[in-house]
């Protein structure tokens, strides 16, 4: 990951298209409600809960799950457990690189919120400095 990636991206577009396409029937709930099992654990022991009711059950309540990756942590990445640990995990000095997931543990729908960089705070206070 390079370290002067500074942007963040959001697919909530990308989801409400999806979301349309099952309600008019264009894909259908197994089309989307896929999940990997690893995913549906994270979202039932770490996730962290929305008051959002799932836009393909109707029924089930949204879990935001957060992966971080970067240098010096797993190859699978860290998925912190609080919002603490999260913030911990974005304040180091190594650049990191966070996808934050909405899933819904009843139906397994799953989609990808955001992805965005966080720490290298000293590196990049030293590279506006050298500027």
């Amino acid at each position: 990951m390079s370290p002067d990636v500074s942007a963040e991206v959001e697919y909530r577009i990308v989801r409400n298209g999806v979301v349309r396409d099952v309600q008019r029937g264009r894909l259908g709930k197994i089309d989307v409600c896929d999940a990997h099992p690893e995913l549906l654990r994270a979202a039932r022991n770490v996730g962290r809960p929305t008051k959002e009711v799932c836009p393909i059950c109707d029924d089930g309540r949204l879990v935001k799950v957060t992966f971080v990756f970067g240098a010096k942590l797993p190859a699978g990445g860290r998925c912190p457990g609080t919002v603490a640990e999260l913030r911990q995990l974005t304040k180091r000095t190594e650049p990191v690189l966070c996808y934050e997931v909405e899933v819904c543990p009843d139906c397994a729908w799953h989609h990808l919120m955001r992805k965005y960089p966080a720490g290298g705070v000293k590196a990049r206070a030293r590279k506006k400095a050298g500027s």
